[in-house]
């Protein structure tokens, strides 16, 4: 009997890790599932819309989006562009503010722009406006102010479609390209290309 016992636990054991480990996978493959029909979903909705300004000029992206692998997990929900305490702030499209307020320690306005989706802006003083408010295309949203890991260096842009944050370079216009120019005397520093033949 003790050894009948032992064999009916361990196929307990065995029949408890296997639906274990698949309710672990179903809950992995519908994470990917959400985050794939939201990445397709910004896609669409950027394909769909003009391509939006940028919102302070010269535009630099100092910090790129990172998705996070879960809602709650540590990323970066946005990009970083580079501004200093003062500079301008522009509407990157027709939209109507969504809110204007300080969250924890930063001012932030975020902007309606229709379809689910919405842009955010930090820190980011307003200037005088409300929800509520129409914005249009490159008017004066107010200036970059201080606190949260921007502080005195750069913007924050943050863009949700339908609840979920994706890559605001979706729907920006692109980043012209760097070019890479010749560093000047390091071939006349070297001397003469060696051809491989030899020298009389």
């Amino acid at each position: 009997m003790g050894i009948w016992r032992v064999l009916v636990s361990a196929a307990t054991v065995v029949v408890l890790a296997g639906a274990l480990s698949s309710g672990a996978s179903a809950v992995g493959e519908s994470r990917q599932a959400g985050t794939s029909g939201r990445s397709a979903a910004a896609r669409g909705a950027a394909e769909a819309a003009p391509r939006w300004q940028w919102p302070v000029a010269p535009a630099r992206v100092v910090q790129t989006y990172a998705a996070p692998p879960s809602p709650y997990a540590a990323g970066h929900r946005g990009i970083d562009l580079a501004a200093s305490t003062g500079s301008a702030v522009v509407a990157p499209a027709d939209a109507t503010v969504h809110f204007v307020g300080v969250v924890v320690d930063r001012p932030v306005l975020t902007l309606d722009h229709g379809s689910g989706i919405l842009s955010s802006y930090e820190p980011l003083v307003a200037d005088g406006l409300e929800p509520g408010d129409p914005v249009t295309r490159g008017s004066p949203l107010g200036v970059v102010g201080s606190g949260a890991h921007c502080s005195d260096a750069c913007l924050h842009v943050g863009v949700r479609v339908d609840g979920g944050y994706v890559s605001p370079l979706l729907f920006f216009d692109r980043v012209p390209h760097s070019v890479l120019l010749p560093l000047q005397g390091v071939m006349s520093d070297r001397g003469p290309a060696d051809t491989g033949q030899a020298r009389g």
